[in-house]
């Protein structure tokens, strides 16, 4: 058996204990007094004789200067010349065990904290204090810093997202317009001409024709695309609610304002804003919305503060906006800010070739919807319903398909009435679209002797609901007794 004649002491041990290689070379590290436990010490040198390597994760070990320190110590035998010799390998791990204690929740208790004082020095303590409150300043500082930032933009992100996501449930019907006719590619080849600039562009045509489809098709094409379309339909808003939805109010704005609320526009920031009948628009709403198309400043509604946005308008109007001009309604200069490119989506009697297709999609969305199985279109029912002139267009087509597709028993599409189409005697004195309306829904009424609702109504033969016919009677003025004057 080879005798240990050596212990190799490495520079490392020597600056850590505080003694000279001279003195640690050729001698064991407890004939220094350096390990405090010698009784430990011998035990584990056995296991070295008897294994040739040990390991201490954890040792206390006295420096030259009487100061405990923790040390991981590797000890490793090697041969050489037939003599066994000792290589040791120590590491100061004081610093990491008083890191790890620190970083602990619970605090150390009074026997433990004394047990690291005496392991470490004042000075090490001190260092590791400041380091912790240094880092501490510096954490508080970044979430002061976070939290003014969120302040800033909450109202923004949090409303544009909660809007984006109930857009989302009135989503449009199609993922893409329908139609080959030359009438809607060439409206769909002006929305790609006008899409990547950041002109106005106002939308003209009758009710039920897509012009919403358009807009959005618009805004897809563009660059602020990747943000969400912004509609706000002027129509359905009383006007003394329009004012704080556009531009946003603040708390105690008015009475009933208990909270701030962020408007459209500076949701919209950076992307689209579609009016949707702009037509509607009060005369007050008009200027404030000049103001904004011509400058892009506003201000919220109880505050003085002004507010810069970046926001493409496109508006929409089944109104003819020039006779509004005529008649005081509409504001001249509002009119050439918005018609800067005018594109008109034609009326679904003008491009009849599109009617197959849009059937088509209406009788699979419905079908699918209520489980049905309709497979087939008879050419007496699709010449009924290209032959119809569709006052309501694409929406008044939508409303028959779904309510045929309810009431077919089969797999062949069935009408649930019969389409009324005019007399050639009123589709022959032309004039102007109001006028054909009006005179279509005079004939209707005379034929059913003013009767609107049943079986047998006025509101059944045009295939419109009664509270839609109603609304139009009154907007084109049509009242009870100016039957009784034709009479």
């Amino acid at each position: 058996m080879h005798e240990i004649r050596k212990i190799l002491a490495p520079v490392d041990f020597s600056k850590h204990s505080g003694y000279s290689h001279n003195e640690l070379s050729g001698k064991k590290p407890r004939e220094n007094g350096c390990f405090k436990d010698i009784e430990a010490s011998k035990a584990e040198f056995e296991k070295l004789q008897n294994k040739g390597y040990v390991r201490y994760d954890d040792l206390p070990l006295e420096t030259k200067n009487g100061r405990v320190i923790a040390v991981e110590v590797i000890s490793t035998v090697f041969l050489v010349n037939d003599h066994k010799v000792i290589q040791c390998n120590i590491r100061d791990i004081t610093r990491r065990k008083l890191m790890a204690a620190t970083s602990q929740q619970a605090p150390p208790n009074g026997m433990e904290r004394r047990a690291l004082e005496r392991r470490a020095s004042p000075r090490m303590v001190s260092e590791q204090l400041e380091k912790k409150i240094e880092e501490h300043r510096q954490t508080e500082s970044a979430l002061l810093k976070a939290l003014e930032e969120i302040k800033t933009l909450k109202d923004r992100l949090l409303i544009g997202s909660i809007y984006f996501h109930q857009e989302i449930k009135k989503k449009h019907k199609f993922d893409n317009i329908i139609g080959q006719s030359d009438g809607i590619k060439y409206v769909l080849y002006r929305a790609e001409q006008v899409a990547p600039t950041n002109a106005t562009v106002l939308l003209l045509g009758e009710t039920g024709t897509g012009k919403e489809l358009i807009a959005a098709a618009i805004h897809n094409l563009s660059t602020r695309k990747e943000r969400p379309l912004i509609t706000v339909n002027c129509a359905a808003l009383p006007p003394n609610l329009l004012e704080s939805e556009l531009f946003g109010r603040e708390k105690g704005a008015f009475t009933g304002a208990e909270t701030r609320q962020i408007g459209r526009f500076e949701i919209a920031d950076g992307s689209t804003l579609c009016l949707d009948e702009i037509g509607e628009l009060p005369l007050e709403m008009q200027a404030k919305l000049l103001r904004v198309i011509q400058h892009g400043t506003f201000e919220r509604l109880g505050s003085s503060k002004t507010i810069n946005v970046d926001v493409r308008i496109v508006a929409t109007t089944n109104r003819n906006l020039e006779e509004e001009i005529l008649h005081g309604r509409f504001r001249k200069d509002l009119y050439y800010r918005l018609n800067v490119f005018p594109i008109t989506v034609p009326p679904l009697r003008q491009r009849t070739e599109d009617i197959p297709l849009l059937v088509q999609a209406f009788v699979e969305r419905y079908s699918r919807k209520m489980g049905k199985q309709i497979t087939s279109i008879s050419k007496e029912t699709m010449r009924a319903l290209q032959s119809y002139p569709w006052p309501g267009n694409v929406r008044e087509l939508e409303s028959i398909i779904e309510r045929a597709v309810i009431l077919s028993p089969g797999p062949g599409l069935q009408l649930a009435e019969n389409l009324c189409t005019p007399s050639s005697s009123i589709s022959s004195e032309g004039g102007t679209l109001k006028e054909m309306e009006r005179n279509l829904i005079m004939k209707a009424l005379s034929e059913t002797e003013w009767r609107i609702e049943g079986k047998n109504g006025a509101a059944k033969i045009l295939g419109l609901h009664p509270s839609t016919l109603r609304a139009r009677m009154h907007k084109l003025g049509i009242v009870r007794t100016e039957m009784k004057a034709s009479d």
